[in-house]
């Protein structure tokens, strides 16, 4: 059965397509049912679309809307307009705000939070990742909540570490609930949805074009009060979701990094243009200290660096030889960690035959994805795909150079 309380929303979102300026349009119209049924002439005059506008508007069919709504029914996805009570209030803020979202979790984990969103690069270094694991960590122990895009790098790091505190994440895609896009997060996607939404503004078929990403941004940092950025070069998608957000009206903040690292090279120049620098969660949190002050808790911040503050469900395992017979000071572990690697860990029994051959290939130094390959006798794509997984599952990380290394 077709939800008609939604039918006119998606229809109108069908019409127009994303960023249509909502707001101008609802100073004309109450709702879109009555916008529907004004007819032609009524949107002419009113101001409110252009000649093109209106020829979509004329030549999209309700069945459309309908055909959308009964595939989320039937993939028990959910659709949020306006209208409803876990519509992100925040996006209400912004001209141009979605029409309707589409949501596989429960995107009313928004509401009553301090959201905040963490982006960077999808080529992170080791040393990004764990930053935005740790402060995604440390922000969500203090009680925030983060945003973030649900892609491979500082996306899937933040929404790890917001997921290591039981806490829960947004993940805002480019692309329709149905889209295969980025096959090799799928298990992170599956635990955001379980632990917090996945939400997108696309219908569910929508498949994962470039030029939908930019557009997506905004909604990130809509949906938040603060942006982070951690490693982002000068180019990057990051630093289009930080212009949103500054001119949406909210705080940005920057990770600063190595400055001959061109990987950094955004984030440094926010940091120089005026974004506040961060070199803790207290460095976000101290600006919303007073106005959530019923939401987050400054004593349960966690320190970015020491021992145990890894948010790694694998890195909690201690396995027998790893208990010394006499205590060992803090400058031994550090030089027994540089000289020696990492021994290799027996994976569940649940993993796959191509996760385990490909994990055989990894040696105990940083090892090249190509050799990786080359020792696995399997296919790129189907490494790739391994290679994510394990990563995932807190095996292997990956280092500069396209080199995995041992967890």
């Amino acid at each position: 059965m077709t939800d008609n309380s939604k039918l006119y929303w998606v229809w109108l979102q069908s019409a127009l397509g994303v960023r249509a300026k909502a707001a101008k349009i609802f100073t004309a119209f109450t709702c879109p049912q009555e916008l529907y049924e004004a007819g032609a002439f009524e949107w002419r005059i009113s101001g409110a679309f252009t000649p093109r506008q209106i020829n979509r508007l004329e030549n999209t069919s309700l069945d459309i809307a309908r055909e959308i709504i009964e595939t989320c029914q039937k993939n028990k996805w959910g659709i949020v307009t306006p209208a409803c009570e876990d519509y992100p209030v925040l996006l209400k803020d912004i001209d141009d705000y979605p029409l309707a979202l589409y949501t596989h979790g429960d995107l009313s984990c928004l509401k009553n939070k301090l959201n905040l969103a963490i982006v960077g690069t999808r080529h992170a270094s080791a040393y990004g990742t764990e930053v935005a694991a740790r402060l995604a960590a440390s922000l969500t122990a203090a009680g925030a909540l983060i945003v973030s895009g649900g892609a491979l790098g500082i996306d899937s790091a933040a929404h790890r570490g917001a997921m290591y505190e039981k806490g829960s994440t947004v993940a805002v895609l480019g692309c329709g609930l149905a889209s295969d896009y980025l096959a090799t997060n799928k298990a992170l996607r599956n635990q955001i949805a379980q632990n917090g939404a996945l939400v997108t503004e696309y219908p569910p078929a929508t498949p994962a074009l470039g030029s939908n990403f930019p557009i997506r941004n905004r909604l990130i940092s809509g949906m938040s009060l603060g942006t982070v950025v951690i490693e982002a070069g000068e180019r990057s998608g990051s630093l289009i979701t930080a212009n949103f957000a500054l001119e949406q009206g909210r705080t940005v903040f920057a990770v600063a990094g190595d400055i001959i690292n061109s990987s950094f090279t955004g984030a440094n120049k926010l940091i120089r243009d005026g974004a506040k620098p961060v070199f803790s969660a207290l460095d976000i949190l101290e600006e919303y200290e007073y106005s959530h002050s019923h939401i987050i808790d400054l004593s349960a911040v966690k320190p970015l660096g020491g021992e145990g503050t890894v948010p790694n469900p694998a890195s909690a395992k201690i396995s027998q030889n790893q208990h010394e017979k006499r205590p060992v000071s803090k400058k031994e572990k550090a030089a027994k960690a540089k000289t020696v690697p990492p021994a290799k860990r027996d994976l569940p029994p649940e993993i796959g035959e191509l996760e385990t051959s490909v994990y055989r290939a990894v040696d105990r130094q940083p090892t090249h994805i190509d050799d990786i390959i080359r020792a696995s006798g399997r296919e790129p794509a189907q490494v790739l795909v391994a290679l994510t997984q394990l990563e995932l599952l807190g095996f292997i990380g990956l280092t500069d150079g396209k080199r995995y290394v041992l967890i």
